[in-house]
This record gives C-alpha cells, sequence and structure tokens, in this order.
C-alpha cells in the first residue's frame, strides 16, 4: 500500500487539483531521460523531466496475483527525446520505466506509481509506442537449459567455444545499394552462399554505424551478394557504407559438426524422441534401454 505526503494527500483532496503524469527512462546504458504529459517541463527528484516530447500513456491493466501487469507508452520520435535511430538500435529494450503522479504546481508532491520494464517497441510515421511490462513478467521467463533437439547456445559465446571473431567465421565488406531489409555488398564473395544465413552483421560506417542486424538470408544473384534482414532498418544504408558479418548457426547438430566441426560442444539434444515416436504404440521391437535411437 502506497502513503501519500501529507502536502500531496491534502491537494488530492481539493475541489480542483493540478495534476499530471511523469516518467522518467533509464536505459541500461546507464542513461536517464524524463518525460511529462504537462505542458511545462518539471524538475524533481533529480530529474528534469521534457514536456516537447508528445508522450501519452494508455490505461494500465493491473492483474492480481503474479499475473503480469501491462500498459502502453507512445510519443514523436523527435531529435530532442527520443529518436528514430535509437529505437532501431534497440537502445530503450530493457530499460526502466518508473511513472510519477505529480501535482505541476509544487512537483515536490509526487509519488511513484510503478515500475516497468520496455517490451516490444514499434515505430511508424515519426511516433513510436512503446510496450510497458510489470516486473512480475520476469517470472515467464525461461531459466536454465532448455530440453530440444536445437542447440540452445549462442555461436561465440563461452558455452559454444567457437572464436566468432575468427576471419574464418567472419567478413567485412561493402554496401552497393540497399533498402531497409535488403542489400546487395561487395567483399564477401569468397564465402559460400548461405553461410551467413541466421548471423549477425553490424554496421562500421554510415547513419547505421553500430546497429547489429539478424541476417535472414545470405545468397548470390547476378554475381552479386545479396543479404537480407529479419527486421527492417529505420535509414537504408548508403553506397560505400561498410559492415562486418558473422557466420550463422541454425542451431542442429548436423550444422554444428559438419560446418563448424564443433560436435563436442553441442549443447542440444539430437537423439531426443519426437513426437510420433512418443504417441506411437508399443510394438515391442524398440528397446528402450537409454541408448541413442540415431547413430
Amino acid at each position: 500500500m502506497r502513503t501519500l505526503s501529507a502536502p500531496l494527500q491534502a491537494h488530492l483532496e481539493e475541489e480542483a487539483t493540478t495534476l499530471c503524469h511523469a516518467w522518467r527512462v533509464t536505459r541500461r546504458t546507464g542513461a536517464v531521460l524524463g518525460f511529462t504529459d504537462h505542458d511545462h517541463d518539471l524538475a524533481f527528484d533529480g530529474t528534469t523531466f521534457r514536456a516537447a516530447s508528445g508522450l501519452e500513456a494508455s490505461d494500465w491493466e493491473t492483474a492480481g496475483g503474479l499475473a503480469a501487469s501491462t500498459g502502453e507508452v507512445a510519443g514523436a520520435l523527435t531529435s530532442e527525446a527520443i529518436t528514430e535511430a535509437d529505437v532501431a538500435a534497440g537502445k530503450y529494450d530493457g530499460a526502466k520505466v518508473e511513472a510519477f503522479l505529480v501535482n505541476w504546481a509544487d512537483p515536490d508532491q509526487n509519488i511513484r506509481l510503478r515500475i516497468a520494464e520496455i517490451g516490444e517497441v514499434t515505430r511508424s510515421n515519426g511516433i513510436f509506442r512503446a510496450e510497458l511490462r510489470g516486473l512480475s513478467h520476469r517470472l515467464d521467463e525461461s531459466r536454465g537449459r532448455i530440453y530440444s533437439r536445437r542447440c540452445d547456445a549462442r555461436f561465440g559465446d563461452a558455452r559454444c567455444g567457437k572464436n566468432a571473431g575468427s576471419d574464418t567465421w567472419r567478413g567485412t565488406g561493402t554496401v552497393v545499394s540497399a533498402d531497409v531489409d535488403r542489400m546487395t555488398a561487395l567483399g564477401i564473395d569468397a564465402f559460400v552462399p548461405g553461410f551467413f544465413r541466421y548471423g549477425w552483421l553490424r554496421f562500421t560506417s554510415g547513419a547505421n554505424a553500430g546497429i547489429k542486424m539478424d541476417v535472414e538470408s545470405h545468397r548470390k544473384s547476378g554475381g552479386e551478394v545479396a543479404i537480407s534482414f529479419w527486421m527492417p532498418l529505420a535509414v537504408p544504408p548508403a553506397p560505400g557504407d561498410t559492415f562486418d558479418i558473422t557466420a550463422g548457426c541454425d542451431k542442429t547438430f548436423e550444422t554444428c559438426k559438419v560446418k563448424f566441426e564443433n560436435q563436442r560442444n553441442f549443447r542440444g539434444f539430437p537423439h531426443m524422441p519426437g513426437a510420433d515416436f512418443a504417441y506411437a504404440y508399443a510394438d515391442g521391437e524398440t528397446e528402450h534401454d537409454g541408448g541413442p535411437l540415431y547413430e
């Protein structure tokens, strides 16, 4: 149960109030931004809350028990507050959001209503919308290993054991032509088609410098190398922009063995019985001794 300060409690009991909402966003890098739906900037709790952002919030849905509460916040993409490039680069993913109720006539009269994390962020026509998730949503996240035929490690991490930065698995190139979700490039012609599928690409120059993209496909067409992304960029790369790109892994045992020669570190369960086996009638012909079903 929240306890209101005496001045704020007295203000709420008045016939007319001067209340507004404010939000403080703390990115994972530690950068702090403040926003308010009031028409003037407010300052309290060591943060300046800007009015120019045009930020608005929807109704907050709260459920009993451990169910995750949800809400939404929307605003204009402006260079002074939240830029489209920052949203596209994922700089607000997982950011902490604190929502306040404030007496704008006396900002020291305020109360923090809730704490949330930014979930899915969408953008279109200069407007962004961010899903706000209550902290209890973390209870729905997977913890520990996943029992699956496919590997649950990420290529190049400690559990995988391969050096993703090696020239064997990494290439550098230059953009020839591009739009927001695909491009053609030079410099990676030596790699076989599909080598970078499921990998990632990071731009090292141009308007998208530092942005990392997941690769959907890698193919050769008409003498050119074509790369497409799973998600579109906010700004298309320009000819001459440079990038580095890392090999992709589809998480299967065959790829781990044939492509990477890393089967000893495979983190999946390739011999796990499938649904057809699990639902089949016992016929007395299959040995269930715990040994591998496939060699």
